[in-house]
């Protein structure tokens, strides 16, 4: 099969190589899957930088976790009837060697997920760690419904799902965004109140946020902890909380005795170690979320397999908010 790969970490055209590997074959439990996109997602990134400072994992690494296309092999355990499923896929390169930037991908095959109808290849690459982390930030504390959800940064790839999500659990949902062409996009996908945040200061952001929750928010799915901590804690209601899953500085400092007054409580979120009981259960809900009506990503631009490297340069230089995918050939 055709792959990328990197043997060493480090920038992009630097350690990215196009090349042939053995077709891989499916163990028990696994299935095969004939990928038709490849989804890119910042951690991807991050790990090809070794930005943690963990290393490289394998001594060989084919990136990405997320991805879509046919089954086309099962391994023993799984039933033949699977062969031909359009699917979706969530963690192929978490803790595995080997990710979706190839022809050819083994997961386990409850990693491998039924596409809903109508949706493309290239939607369902974008799927996985998006949706799960959405999931998982919307649901950390219990159920949403009949509460207020704040979603921070509700025009990011997360944060469009968070929206769809506390929709769909019944909550309302207030989306703050960067820029007015951002209101359109949160709207979209199911926000009840958008909030353009451009040109305003944080007491202002505070004001307004009063104004469409009296009552305080319950929950805040948090993209930007660093930056949004302290509006967080002002607006939050007693015993309400915050789901977080990025920051901008790694060792943010925070407003302590406002969250304790608050009795507030804070969930740190790293999707690769999220329980598999709550990967399966955002799996599960995807045809739902989008028979609810939300409307998916938008697809910025789509990369052949041999520009991988660029793709990357693409997501690191962060040119635009919709995603990035990679296009597997034939």
């Amino acid at each position: 099969m055709q792959a990328i790969w990197y043997e060493r970490q480090g920038s992009a055209r630097d350690v990215m190589v196009l090349g042939t590997m053995p077709d891989p074959e499916p163990a028990v439990g696994e299935v095969r899957i004939r990928l038709h996109a490849s989804g890119i997602n910042p951690g991807d990134v991050k790990k090809r930088q070794d930005a943690f400072g963990v290393g490289m994992p394998f001594p060989r690494v084919i990136p990405h976790s997320d991805g879509a296309g046919v089954i086309d092999r099962v391994g023993t355990g799984v039933p033949a009837s699977r062969i031909g499923e359009r699917v979706w896929c969530f963690g192929a390169q978490s803790y595995r060697p080997f990710g979706t930037a190839a022809q050819y991908a083994v997961v386990p095959a409850a990693q491998a997920v039924a596409l809903p109808e109508g949706v493309s290849f290239d939607q369902g690459a974008c799927l996985g760690i998006p949706v799960i982390t959405a999931h998982r930030a919307v649901h950390a504390f219990g159920s949403v419904a009949g509460r207020t959800v704040l979603v921070q940064g509700g025009a990011g790839t997360v944060g469009l799902c968070a929206i769809g999500w506390a929709r769909l659990a019944g909550a309302q949902v207030i989306a703050v965004v960067r820029s007015p062409d951002d209101v359109v996009k949160a709207r979209s996908a199911g926000a009840h109140e958008v909030l353009c945040v451009a040109g305003l200061g944080g007491e202002t952001i505070v004001q307004a946020l009063r104004k469409l929750a009296p009552a305080g928010v319950d929950h805040v799915v948090e993209v930007a902890f660093d930056a949004n901590v302290e509006i967080d804690a002002e607006v939050l209601a007693v015993g309400g909380s915050i789901a977080a899953y990025a920051t901008g500085q790694p060792t943010p400092s925070i407003p302590f005795w406002p969250l304790v007054f608050q009795n507030v409580r804070v969930f740190f979120l790293g999707s690769d170690d999220f329980p598999i009981e709550a990967k399966f259960a955002a799996a599960s809900e995807v045809e739902a979320l989008f028979s609810s009506g939300w409307p998916g990503f938008t697809i910025d631009k789509v990369y052949p397999l041999e520009q991988t490297a660029q793709a990357h340069e693409h997501v690191e230089n962060r040119r635009t908010t919709g995603r990035i995918v990679i296009r597997v050939p034939d």
